[in-house]
């Protein structure tokens, strides 16, 4: 049984999913579940810019000399100014060497294909190029691997069926 408390300028749609109206000129809604805030280090806010404004189509927020806000799908994503980097370590998953750490958003698998495309277009380079994982098998995925100009890796997945992200 689900209970609800009222909250003035706060709809509870018939799906369960909180909806308060968004600041005038903004572009975010509040999501099922909470939004995460992640911070990396790029060496090059201009190449930041560049790649998480111009090729992946992120939204600029909030920024300073060292930083800048990202809207990553509802989610508070940064980059902040941090030269050097650490050594790069990779792990063996399904057949391809995974960069650790990376981060990244399961997207719906149309959403995944036009993403693919979008950095194809942007002459993206992948550290493993858009392919199914774990075919036929409980958490069966579309994903794909690229770095960002300094360096940080990230991975963007579509599950064939979403039910399954947490399959084991």
């Amino acid at each position: 049984m689900l209970t609800f408390t009222y909250c003035p300028n706060v709809n509870i749609e018939t799906t369960g999913r909180i909806v308060r109206p968004a600041q005038e000129g903004s572009d975010v809604t509040v999501p099922p579940i909470p939004r995460f805030h992640l911070a990396v280090p790029v060496d090059d806010l201009v190449a930041a810019r560049r790649f998480y404004g111009n090729v992946l189509g992120l939204k600029q927020g909030r920024s300073a000399d060292t930083w800048v806000d990202w809207n990553l799908r509802g989610h508070q994503f940064v980059t902040h100014l941090a030269p050097g980097r650490a050594q790069r370590i990779h792990n063996p998953v399904d057949g391809h060497d995974v960069p650790v750490p990376h981060f990244g958003l399961i997207l719906t698998i149309p959403g995944f294909h036009e993403l693919a495309a979008r950095l194809r277009t942007a002459n993206t380079e992948f550290v493993i190029e858009p392919h199914v994982r774990f075919e036929g098998q409980p958490g069966e995925q579309w994903t794909m691997f690229l770095l960002d100009p300094a360096g940080n890796a990230l991975e963007f997945k579509a599950f064939a069926d979403d039910s399954q992200v947490f399959a084991s």
